[in-house]
């Protein structure tokens, strides 16, 4: 296994807190399908693909697919990115999918997170089908040209096999715990 899940892993377990104020564990989404994404609330490919990711947790929840975001950003690297700004962000956004914190950032780690957001997708079995980015222009929705993420959920969903299974995810790296801030705007957070 390389440092992100490998096509076929099983989904790793976790128990972490969310923003609706329970605690989760990968058993209890029943959900035939299951995205689990890393996500943040400061990033700007975050932001700019927030409705995008909306709209296909909307559209693919019709047909069993449940979406988890879980925040694994370092809050001593951006402030904005710890757990009372998550709340506030899903109460005025109020996205169609449970919101975790990864405090410890052992989720992001089991997952091999890269960037946020990164987006992993489960069949029934919870195996790995796909793996990568949502779109090919996730800071600016309105230059989209590619939907992977749509894709590969229609295809699992109509019972095809999954045309192609992993992808580069596009956004900033995880802001892991110990790493220096680095001093760039953040539209440049995708650098580091």
């Amino acid at each position: 296994m390389g440092f992100t899940l490998d096509i076929g892993a099983t989904a790793p377990d976790f128990k972490l807190p969310a923003t609706d104020g329970r605690n989760y564990s990968l058993t209890e989404f029943a959900e035939e399908y299951l995205v689990i994404f890393f996500t943040c609330n400061h990033c700007p490919y975050v932001i700019g693909s927030d409705e995008v990711t909306r709209i296909s947790a909307e559209r693919f929840g019709k047909l069993g697919v449940k979406f988890v975001g879980i925040n694994s950003n370092s809050a001593n690297t951006y402030e904005e990115d710890d757990f009372p700004h998550m709340v506030r962000r899903m109460e005025e956004q109020r996205f169609p999918w449970v919101y975790l914190y990864d405090k410890s950032q052992q989720v992001a780690l089991a997952y091999g997170a890269l960037r946020t957001p990164h987006f992993y997708v489960f069949d029934g079995d919870r195996k790995l089908v796909y793996t990568g980015r949502a779109v090919d222009q996730p800071k600016n929705s309105d230059l989209i040209k590619v939907n992977d993420l749509d894709r590969a959920l229609h295809e699992l969903t109509s019972g095809k096999s999954i045309s192609t299974s992993v992808t580069n995810p596009l956004g900033c790296n995880v802001k892991w715990e110990g790493k220096e801030k680095h001093w760039m705007p953040a539209e440049a957070c995708d650098l580091l």
